[in-house]
């Protein structure tokens, strides 16, 4: 039986797998989360599946997204994160992850924890949306905007309001799915399932 996806997710494997298994998901862990704002501030400009397929090298070249490991790099390991071909060689979005980590665990220390701080921008629910085309889905809300504010007061870079919609796709604090998709359905039981 062929299963209806997303449009977005058919147009590669990386995309589709990813679709399949993460997107729309609700995270609750907090290096998972840091992943997420990691990988987001770097697809900025570019395409997601041209993360996808460099996920691997990011969690290598960044251990594993610590949080705690990345606040403390130093000049040197800058420079070296700069020579590193399998990865996307952005100084400033090398230098805003190190920036973020610091501020992501002073977050960690305030809220107890970053997913207790992050998930209020939701009301700690999934925001369930019933898009039936892919074009209306909007590149960000009015929940977007706060966090986006939110963490920038915060010191972190790269978390302009589209990026922080992305984000909250991909932690699953919106089900972004279309209502054709057979995510879409599967996703909410998993949510119902983790409340």
């Amino acid at each position: 039986m062929v299963k209806t996806r997303c449009p977005w997710a058919d147009t590669n494997d990386w995309n589709k797998i990813y679709h399949d298994t993460e997107w729309g998901v609700p995270v609750h862990d907090d290096t998972k989360l840091f992943e997420f704002l990691v990988l987001d501030a770097f697809q900025a400009g570019l395409s997601w599946v041209t993360i996808l397929k460099k996920r691997e090298n990011f969690r290598k070249a960044f251990d594993h997204f610590n949080a705690n490991i990345i606040a403390s790099y130093t000049e040197d390991k800058i420079q070296s994160l700069m020579q590193n071909a399998n990865i996307i060689r952005n100084q400033m979005k090398i230098r805003a992850t190190v920036d973020n980590a610091q501020s992501f665990l002073q977050i960690q220390e305030k809220y107890g924890s970053f997913d207790k701080y992050i998930w209020q921008f939701t009301n700690y629910q999934t925001l369930v949306n019933s898009w039936i085309n892919q074009v209306n889905i909007p590149a960000s809300s009015k929940e977007s905007d706060e966090m986006s504010r939110s963490l920038k007061t915060h010191g972190f870079k790269f978390v302009g309001t589209t990026i922080c919609y992305a984000f909250m796709q991909a932690a699953g604090m919106v089900n972004d799915h279309t209502i054709h998709c057979f995510r879409y359905q599967e996703v909410q039981q998993i949510h119902q399932s983790d409340l």
